[in-house]
């Protein structure tokens, strides 16, 4: 029969946040899978934990997944744990998820901290709808597209960011989403966390002058639903109202339902359309 893969949460700063049950599937399960064996043996040694550790991490993670997985096959229990916070979460463990599950093999998750979380709820922005970026990536082109898809975006927008590109990475989001409001949050759940509400414009003139020191989790407000709306007017402003319906007719549209969408997109009346359609 085969073992479970338990993703176990870890605290992301304060060791009071290791939950009882972690604490326990720890001492229980054959084998424990750490990010950085160096980082969890101190975890591990606080809590009075002596199961034997593998790495497992960015930089390994097809190969050791399928170690991992016959292991498990095998009957073994494995605890997955990430450096700090839920593993899966802009971690490799989405690798080792995904095989087991291909695989048949159960997995369970043990709730606990997650920083992209623990920040959105600091920030003071909508936290109904909301979006998890992580870290934004590397390659000039694509981060490039995913800013554009984030300039767009009306959900509250979360970001990891390291502090050596703070400053560069606030650059790059007050020039593609403008003004906005934005929640630093740095050091959670430890002694010195900072919670910083303000906006792009003003954090990036502060971090222009101060050296970022920790990580950071970023909390960016999205697109208001009204702006949304005046930019998607703004965007038909020189089209005319017949290229306008034109548009609309060539995607198999009724008169009908065109002159109601030509009017939704220009913020006017369906009368004011057709009255303009129809004047003699």
């Amino acid at each position: 029969m085969a073992g479970t893969l338990y993703l176990c949460a870890t605290p992301i700063g304060n060791l009071g946040d290791m939950t009882p049950r972690v604490v326990e599937t720890l001492h229980m399960v054959d084998v424990i899978a750490a990010e950085d064996t160096r980082n969890s043996i101190k975890l591990l040694n606080h809590f009075d934990i002596h199961t034997p550790m593998t790495s497992y991490h960015e930089y390994n993670k097809v190969e050791k997944a399928r170690q991992l997985v016959n292991q498990l096959m095998a009957g073994q229990n494995i605890a997955l744990v990430t450096d700090a916070g839920t593993p899966a979460i802009s971690d490799p463990g989405e690798v080792l998820v995904r095989m087991c599950l291909e695989q048949g093999i159960a997995v369970t998750s043990l709730p606990g901290p997650a920083a992209c979380i623990t920040a959105l709820t600091l920030s003071g922005l909508p936290a109904r709808r909301f979006c998890f970026e992580g870290f934004l990536p590397a390659e000039k082109k694509e981060k490039a597209a995913v800013l554009q898809e984030l300039a767009q975006e009306s959900r509250t927008m979360i970001l990891y960011e390291a502090p050596h590109h703070l400053a560069r990475t606030l650059e790059e989001l007050y020039q593609t989403l403008g003004q906005r409001r934005i929640t630093l949050c740095r050091e959670l759940t430890k002694r010195f966390e900072t919670v910083m509400p303000t906006t792009l414009e003003e954090a990036l003139a502060y971090y222009r002058e101060e050296e970022p020191r920790g990580e950071y989790v970023l909390v960016i407000e999205g697109k208001s639903l009204e702006q949304k709306r005046q930019e998607d007017i703004a965007a038909w402003e020189d089209k005319s109202i017949e290229e306008h319906m034109e548009f609309y007719r060539l995607q198999g549209m009724e008169e009908k339902a065109a002159m109601k969408q030509v009017a939704k997109d220009r913020g006017v009346s369906k009368r004011d359309i057709y009255q303009h359609l129809h004047v003699e």
